[in-house]
């Protein structure tokens, strides 16, 4: 046999091969998932971000047969969780559902990230929840204009709890603090719950806290709602009137919970995971379950959570950046 024989036979047996192979590989891609897939919450069990992913998390087990582990990988701001979710291969059995800090604000808050959380690979939003401006009862003000006159009356004097550095309450309120030209006391807690009972107990002012969290509270007389910090009416409070109508349109902010993959994350893997996830975001039981805790489904394409996330992004990055913010 000559060289270019033996060379000819070699190339025919390699696409022979190739042939057999590939519906193996198309099958591979076609059965995902075919095993595990951890879904990382970087905040602890029982917040809003938790019981997202966990009804999110059910679905997917019931539609494609595999578990979806939950797994709360908490602390730093939730960077310890998105640093493991990023560290993951980019094969799908590893998955970040997250609030706005580890994907939108911590690139700008924290001096050096062991991530880039712009090379996440966002899939959709799963839901989001509007913030409120939320103050004690005896606070002698019954509109956010009486606020706004009140902070500016009342220099340094008015505090507002957030639940840390860098939160979205944290950041709305000295959001809030530079557009009307005032100056409150910011105190860090270590959860929205915590806020909530000091502002019952009269020792905070002010907390721009979500609508799930606050329902409940303002429900029982406990505190008082003079907004919501959105451009529309939040359907569980319809009486309770929007930034944009009580005077201070730029006020807006929503606490968000977006489903991402690491870097380098397959894109038909990625639209398969979206189109899913937004599916079980139109079931009526879901759609149930999220109104009943004031969230508002998602379901945006790729394209559009990740145009989404880099106006938040810029938003916040400015809000930092003015006010010269840092958590080492």
């Amino acid at each position: 046999m000559t060289r270019v024989s033996r060379t000819a036979t070699i190339a025919a047996l390699f696409v022979a091969a190739l042939a057999g192979v590939a519906p193996h590989f198309a099958l591979a891609q076609a059965e995902y998932p075919a095993g595990v897939v951890k879904v990382i919450v970087p905040f602890p069990a029982g917040g809003l971000n938790d019981v997202l992913a966990r009804i999110v998390g059910d679905k997917l087990q019931a539609k494609w047969g595999q578990p979806f582990i939950i797994e709360n990988k908490t602390g730093a701001g939730g960077n310890i969780g998105a640093e493991a979710a990023y560290q993951a291969a980019p094969d799908g059995y590893t998955l970040l559902v997250s609030p706005p800090g580890p994907l939108a604000v911590n690139q700008s808050l924290y001096r050096q990230l062991s991530f880039k959380p712009e090379e996440f690979v966002p899939m959709t939003v799963i839901g989001s929840v509007p913030n409120l401006v939320i103050v004690r009862n005896d606070l002698p003000v019954n509109s956010l204009k009486e606020l706004i006159a009140y902070v500016k009356a009342n220099p340094g004097k008015v505090t507002f709890g957030s639940q840390g550095n860098g939160s979205t309450p944290h950041l709305t309120g000295m959001m809030f603090q530079t557009m009307i030209g005032g100056q409150l006391i910011h105190v860090p807690y270590r959860g929205e719950n915590l806020v909530l009972n000091d502002l019952v107990g009269e020792h905070v002012d002010l907390f721009f806290g979500n609508i799930a969290a606050a329902l409940p509270f303002y429900r029982d007389g406990k505190v008082k709602l003079l907004a919501v910090a959105d451009t529309g009416r939040a359907p569980n409070l319809p009486d309770i009137p929007t930034t944009v109508e009580a005077g201070l349109p730029g006020l807006v902010s929503t606490s968000w919970f977006a489903l991402a993959g690491p870097p380098k994350f397959p894109p038909a893997l990625q639209a398969q995971i979206a189109n899913a996830v937004s599916e079980i975001l139109k079931m009526p039981d879901v759609a149930a379950k999220l109104r009943a805790i004031s969230v508002t489904p998602g379901g945006q394409s790729p394209a559009e959570t990740a145009a989404f996330i880099r106006e938040e992004a810029q938003r916040w990055g400015a809000v930092i950046k003015n006010n010269n913010i840092v958590v080492e």
